[in-house]
């Protein structure tokens, strides 16, 4: 039933209807879009494993204040670089 599933014929049907869909000028700005959430996404990834890394190997040290950390934009866009902020505990007054 599924021996020849996708040819390359059904890949073209499948970019002709999504042109369709969505339009020319729309499918540049949700890959733009896509790829900025894939750079966040694996930005924010490392940065988990790196904090993995040092609590683990200072576990009893007293760890030191974490370094503002900046979401990079994509080249040539300055307007949405911006710092990340840790959400800070309001519970101790």
């Amino acid at each position: 039933m599924f021996r020849n599933g996708l040819e390359p014929w059904h890949l073209l049907i499948l970019v002709v209807v999504i042109l369709l869909v969505f339009g020319s000028k729309k499918l540049p700005d949700m890959a733009r879009s896509l790829g900025k959430s894939a750079r966040i996404l694996k930005s924010e990834a490392k940065a988990m494993k790196e904090e993995g890394k040092q609590s683990s190997t200072a576990e009893s040290a007293e760890e030191p204040a974490p370094a503002q950390r900046t979401i990079q934009a994509a080249p040539g866009d300055v307007t949405s670089s911006r710092p990340v902020n840790e959400p800070t505990d309001t519970t101790q007054r």
